[in-house]
């Protein structure tokens, strides 16, 4: 189907009684009382949020509430670039603080490993937990602006170890344990942290993988590091001796009980987290992110465009090296309960995350667009399988969401939920697109545009267009974005990341379009938009036609350099027991043809065995073009699946 015809009426849209009790709502009301705006519409909120930024974001630190021990003297500091703009002069506040203002006996975190039964932990023992550890810590000489690194599956105590890292004002840094060990040293290496946490290995599709010899290997490269705190995980008791430096986690948990918590108090842009550019272009970048830049903007999407509140059950299926994980996490400070996965979401069958939806009443599921085209094409119905009748709003990341996977949503998952397909990126920890618990459903359209962004697409003039494809752009600073860049002290990194395409504006990478009512779609990475002909094609236009057919189970679309000029090449993995025959290419180029435009059909379509991602479950076309030009592929450690780019070698048919 076109997507024009898809999107003419909405898929889902919210009651007026559901819209009158949102967050979003009760935030309109209070703009409007404190400024006499009279807003009515997402709209005009909206409008009014990206023309009066500092009081936008000035009413949105009272409305999520954030602790501070001093409020700010100026809540925006210009500057002539906006990268030099700082947020918030004078304030002095603790982001773990915000995530433990709660210390009742309701759940704060609840953990499901994959081979385990769920683990649950109070706000009230969450708070003794970081106190303990944040007490070990500062025994140890940790001190504000310390890095301390993760190496952890999403579990408790990688929580705890953020939480207690923070509170003191320390740094904290992330991978997920799936990492080989250049991919963590690549990461680790820039940024010399003092501390170390790991388990002891992790869990995946019914196998226990070992983490110690690799974390003694990353050691030796890693001399920064002054203790290794080892969770046990997947043993008991495990035998932390070849680890140098280590110590088991109980044993480096103070033996003290019921003390408080000595929150540093520090400035709005102290550095909280240092997140790493995905690194499949050369060595990652490292992101310094602001504690309360970060702080407010999460609270902002997870209470106002989430709905996020006390009574809230939130899950994301995220693992550590994630974003995600972070943004989940502040769901703390809204005082939700927070689910932690640890596995396969496929194992023991594909309805692991259902059934864990069901157990633990989930109101808020996060997934990935990948993930939700995966169980429609192994035939899982999680609404007619599983009791979901808590479940509010459905969350979709990581790459477009086809029509067709909203359709899936509606009619194989829950026809009453709010599906929110998200985009932003690690770059801001946060949304630049975002969900909205007022407004209308479109399939294959985002909803809107993150308050307090000043989101856009630009044509190559640098103009701003309404139903055109153009560059995702923000053509003001928001609070989230990085401090700096690490080890950049002439902000050169960071400004050929964002800077060097429109002057003193943030070009994200996108190629989207902002469409008429406001929402947005997204056509994929401008850096693997197709050219063939100078006409700029979107890789997602093609994945949407090719991924709705039951032949093809996954896809990648790349140009590839021909004849002074380049020629689309699809890369199909077909499904079970199917072959590319002349009548299935002649189908799937007759279907984008259709759908799209003669410019779209693919030179060459090729069957391969599998398709190349990232850890963080995005397809990665630049690999596979570097492959097609016997090209070098860096950091093949950002990849889950490096041995993929094998199939793409010397093919044949990419000669002719």
């Amino acid at each position: 189907m076109p997507q024009e015809q898809t999107m003419k009426t909405p898929i889902w849209q919210p009651s007026e009684e559901r819209k009158r009790n949102t967050n979003m709502t009760g935030f309109m009301d209070f703009v409007s009382k404190r400024y006499g705006k009279g807003l009515c519409s997402y709209d005009e909120l909206y409008d009014w949020s990206v023309t009066s930024p500092a009081d936008f974001w000035a009413s949105a630190w009272d409305y999520v509430e954030i602790k501070a021990s001093e409020r700010c003297d100026t809540v925006i500091v210009p500057a002539e670039h906006m990268m030099y703009t700082r947020w918030f002069r004078g304030a002095r506040l603790n982001f773990a603080e915000n995530l433990l203002r709660y210390r009742d006996h309701r759940t704060a975190l609840v953990f499901k490993g994959e081979a385990q039964e769920a683990v649950r932990i109070t706000y009230a023992e969450l708070y003794d937990s970081v106190a303990r550890l944040a007490r070990s810590l500062r025994q140890m000489g940790i001190r504000p602006g310390d890095r301390i690194a993760g190496f952890m599956p999403n579990m408790i105590e990688t929580v705890v170890a953020m939480l207690a890292s923070t509170s003191i004002g320390a740094v904290w840094s992330s991978c997920s344990p799936d990492f080989g060990i250049k991919g963590v040293l690549d990461r680790f290496r820039q940024v010399e942290p003092r501390v170390l946490f790991t388990a002891n290995g992790y869990s995946y599709s019914g196998k226990a993988f070992d983490s110690l010899e690799r974390v003694a290997d990353i050691l030796r490269e890693l001399p920064s590091v002054e203790r290794v705190v080892v969770v046990p995980y997947t043993e008991k008791d495990p035998d932390i001796k070849r680890v140098p430096k280590s110590i088991g986690y109980e044993d480096f948990l103070s033996r003290e009980r019921g003390l408080e918590i000595a929150f540093e108090q520090l400035p709005f842009d102290h550095p909280l987290y240092i997140m790493y550019t995905s690194g499949t272009t050369g060595l990652p970048k490292c992101m310094v992110q602001g504690a309360g830049g970060v702080l407010l903007n999460q609270l902002k999407e997870l209470k106002l465009h989430t709905d996020v509140r006390r009574e809230d059950t939130i899950f994301y299926f995220t693992t550590c090296g994630w974003m995600m994980w972070n943004w989940l996490v502040c769901s703390l400070g809204l005082g939700a309960t927070v689910v932690l996965f640890d596995g396969s979401p496929f194992y023991p069958d594909a309805g692991v995350l259902w059934k864990l939806a069901q157990e633990e009443k989930m109101t808020i599921f996060g997934t990935s667009a990948r993930y939700l085209g995966e169980i429609e094409n192994r035939g899982v119905k999680p609404g007619t399988e599983y009791a979901l009748g808590h479940l509010k709003i459905l969350l979709s990341t990581g790459s477009p969401l086809p029509a067709e996977g909203f359709e899936f949503v509606y009619r194989n998952i829950k026809s009453d939920v709010l599906l929110s397909s998200i985009s932003g990126g690690t770059d801001i920890n946060g949304c630049f697109l975002a969900g909205n618990p007022i407004v209308p459903v479109y399939a294959g359209e985002l909803q809107c545009r993150g308050l307090g962004m000043n989101v856009q697409a630009f044509d190559p003039e640098g103009n701003s267009v309404v139903g055109q494809k153009g560059e995702l752009v923000c053509t003001a600073s928001a609070p989230s974005m990085p401090v700096r860049f690490w080890n950049d002290e002439s902000n050169e990194k960071y400004r050929n990341a964002y800077f060097d395409v429109y002057p003193n504006v943030w070009t994200h990478g996108d190629y989207i379009e902002i469409t008429e009512r406001g929402g947005a779609i997204i056509y994929g990475r401008s850096d693997a938009v197709l050219n063939p002909g100078g006409v700029r094609i979107g890789t997602a236009e093609i994945y949407r036609q090719v991924e709705g057919l039951d032949e093809v189970e996954d896809s990648v679309v790349v140009g590839q350099r021909w004849e002074n000029d380049t020629r689309i090449i699809l890369f199909v993995k077909l499904a079970e027991g199917v072959s590319l025959t002349e009548d299935l290419i002649k189908k799937i180029r007759d279907t984008i043809r259709r759908n799209t435009t003669p410019r779209h059909v693919p030179a060459r379509v090729i069957a391969v065995d599998d398709i190349p991602y990232t850890i963080n479950m995005k397809k990665v076309e630049k690999a596979v073009v570097n492959v097609i030009h016997n090209e070098p592929v860096p950091n093949l450690d950002a990849l889950a699946n490096p041995e993929s780019l094998e199939y793409y070698r010397d093919i044949e048919e990419l000669k002719t």
